[in-house]
């Protein structure tokens, strides 16, 4: 079966893509201000990092995975609700453990001291609040991965056909009489 890629589609792999390579370098390949393997390395184990960068990896690698076996053809509504529920879980986390202490102060006194100390000497653009500033490379990972979630729901809440055309809604506006 020959497969139509949407442009909407391709965008999402590219996503995925780039949140694939946050996962690689976060913790382990310096990238100047971006991040502080240094101080990660000294703070937790290789072998910690390695386990929490391979549950990532493996995580990212589903979805992606997940994408590119239905690209171009019709996702069946067991995938969809999963390339919907499991990259916004993840994005639950991330705002339960950046956005929430960061904005409103909740679970920031646990974080601070942590926080700090693993991420105080990277870059970060946002003001300081309630002790804490979200980095900018985890700034751009939210971003990401957020705009990989309306990709996916632009994805199915728009029906195309196998063709790439898109296919009339199923009720008409206009009633039809049989004579």
């Amino acid at each position: 079966m020959r497969r139509t890629v949407r442009l909407s589609e391709k965008f999402l792999v590219v996503g995925y893509a780039y949140i694939f390579l946050f996962m690689i370098v976060q913790d382990l390949i310096p990238l100047g201000t971006l991040n502080d393997v240094k101080t990660i390395a000294s703070l937790q184990s290789f072998n910690e990092t390695l386990v929490v960068t391979m549950i990532g990896l493996v995580q990212i690698l589903l979805l992606m995975g997940g994408v590119l076996f239905f690209i171009g053809k019709g996702y069946p509504v067991l995938i969809k609700i999963w390339l919907i529920v499991h990259p916004s879980s993840i994005f639950l986390g991330a705002i339960m453990a950046w956005w929430v202490p960061y904005l409103f102060g909740i679970g920031a006194e646990e974080r601070v001291e942590r926080y700090n100390a693993m991420f105080g000497n990277t870059h970060a653009f946002l003001p300081v609040m309630n002790g804490i500033v979200p980095n900018t490379l985890h700034t751009i990972f939210h971003f990401a991965l957020f705009v990989c979630i309306i990709l996916t729901v632009y994805i199915f809440l728009t029906n195309y056909n196998r063709a790439g055309t898109k296919n009339k809604p199923a009720l008409s506006n206009k009633a039809k009489v049989n004579r």
